[in-house]
């Protein structure tokens, strides 16, 4: 990994957050985010439309970088795996706490019981309640509301209940929240993936849109690399900024030759 110290450097102010160079990928290792980075936001989780390509983009990119690229997302690796078959991509899921690995194999910690009754409290919040949507993870539970926006506050109370009452992390996310297994988050799993080849032979640079990937353009900044946030500019700790997914995926295809 190129050893950088980060710890003097400023993070840039909301206005000068700038577009990346097309060359910020030579000599990288590539985190990428998955929902709201690679493909849009759908109103219900399973709906997301997958951008022709992507599949054959995510290769290119992963033969430039001669292996060095991973999802890092909050959906499972079972998820991602039936979203997007055959990527042949590192995966970290469940916001740090499920690897897949090159080689097939699947590391997942056993879920908390507790994530049983916290279901039940979601799907009862849920029952009569248009637009609300409850979404099951092997570890996790999401409450939806990008469809009932004005319960946002009633699913925040229950949702901050829940999670006191059963000792269980709560994840914000865009228009979610979700109560899952304690041990991990995005940059925790940047970090891990940084300590293994090949992904150490390269400076992090991590690309993601949600307030759940500020772990992760934490630790790629700490060790020397840049993150890169997608989507309306915002306070965070990325050092540039893409419009959203298409020019997201259109730098992505720009900066794969440089990366060689």
């Amino acid at each position: 990994m190129i050893d950088i110290d980060a710890s003097d450097r400023p993070l840039p102010e909301k206005s000068a957050r700038l577009r990346p160079p097309t060359d910020l990928l030579r000599g990288a290792t590539l985190f990428l985010d998955f929902d709201g980075t690679l493909v849009e936001i759908a109103d219900r989780p399973d709906d997301v439309a997958i951008p022709p390509g992507l599949r054959d983009l995510l290769a290119r990119l992963a033969s430039a970088l001669d292996g060095r690229l991973a999802l890092v997302s909050g959906r499972s690796v079972d998820t991602l795996a039936r979203l997007l078959p055959d990527h042949g991509v590192v995966v970290s899921g469940s916001h740090g706490l499920e690897f897949a690995r090159a080689d097939g194999s699947v590391e997942q910690p056993d879920p908390p019981e507790a994530l049983q009754r916290v279901r039940a409290r979601f799907e009862e919040f849920a029952e009569g309640r248009d637009g609300i949507l409850v979404e099951s993870k092997p570890l996790g539970i999401g409450l939806h509301y990008r469809e009932a926006p004005h319960l946002a506050k009633q699913a925040e109370a229950l949702a901050v209940a829940v999670a006191q009452a059963h000792g269980l992390p709560l994840q914000r996310g865009k228009m979610v929240f979700e109560v899952r297994a304690a041990g991990g988050h995005k940059g925790s799993a940047i970090e891990t993936l940084m300590g293994e080849m090949p992904f150490s032979d390269g400076c992090p640079i991590f690309l993601g849109d949600d307030v759940t990937d500020e772990d992760g353009f934490e630790a790629v900044s700490a060790m020397g690399g840049d993150g890169i946030l997608i989507g309306p500019d915002r306070d965070s700790a990325a050092v540039y900024r893409l419009d959203g997914v298409a020019e997201a995926l259109a730098w992505l295809e720009a900066a794969c030759p440089a990366a060689r």
